[in-house]
């Protein structure tokens, strides 16, 4: 199965721990080939998926001879000519780390121009998430930072989800509706809810009330396996047999939600 899925959500609300479990959870069929993204500046999916500290991986944007090599222009720099079509396709299996069949791959930041910059960094990251996500048969499972921003319209409309991570209260719509329309700018169409630490049906009813125009994929409860983990600087559930079986309801929705589309 080829699915995309990117995760959002504003700090705070657990995404990357959801991103790691749904990365996990779609791993434990062999059959699947997953790669997860850390696209978020503060990178820690790798501790999420029990990628060990003593194996550091370098993000991408901070390859700089790789950078100049496939572009033809020194990184931090702006302006000039470089090739906007560089070659990309070796770079998941020669940069990312491997725990229990996930690929990690951590994209970096761009330092100079902001987001928006034409650069050699942005260039090589646009070209190998549209690498990823148009070219590619594995399973890829995004996490985002609160915007989009390495999705460019030709690569977003491919996206078969963009999953908006929240908690019961009142912020929380507002960070949705800022993350929705981010998504529509770029083209993706579904676009969901995912409830975390949802600790009963107050809880629940909170959300769907505040975001009832809004598509919901479930709810998730505040694990205290989640909370013990993050203490200790471990990754929650060691096994794929431990992670709950809620979190295997949304991985078959997202499946089957491709399957009819």
């Amino acid at each position: 199965m080829s699915l995309k899925i990117a995760i959002g959500g504003k700090g705070g609300v657990g995404k990357t721990t959801i991103t790691s479990l749904l990365a996990r959870s779609l791993a434990a069929n062999k059959e699947n080939k997953v790669i997860a993204i850390d696209a978020d500046p503060v990178a820690n999916l790798a501790a999420g998926l029990g990628i060990p500290e003593d194996k550091p991986i370098t993000p991408i944007s901070e390859l700089k001879d790789l950078i100049a090599e496939r572009t033809g222009a020194q990184p931090g720099t702006m302006g000039g000519f470089f090739t906007l079509n560089p070659k990309v396709d070796d770079i998941p299996e020669r940069f990312s780390l491997e725990k229990d069949g996930v690929k990690l791959l951590v994209m970096g930041t761009v330092q100079s121009g902001g987001s928006g910059c034409i650069c050699p960094e942005s260039t090589i990251l646009k070209a190998l998430m549209n690498h990823l996500v148009l070219y590619r048969d594995d399973i890829v499972v995004m996490d985002m930072e609160a915007g989009v921003e390495h999705l460019g319209r030709a690569t977003s409309s491919s996206v078969d989800a963009l999953i908006i991570v929240v908690n019961p209260g009142a912020r929380s719509r507002v960070a949705a509706e800022r993350i929705r329309k981010l998504g529509k700018d770029i083209g993706i169409k579904n676009i969901l809810v995912l409830g975390n630490r949802v600790k009963d049906a107050e809880d629940e009813k909170l959300i769907r009330d505040s975001l009832s125009d809004f598509e919901i994929l479930g709810f998730l409860p505040e694990y205290d396996e989640v909370v013990s983990a993050d203490r200790e600087g471990v990754r929650p559930f060691e096994t794929v047999d431990d992670i709950p079986v809620e979190v295997f309801k949304i991985v078959n929705k997202l499946e089957n939600m491709k399957t009819e589309s």
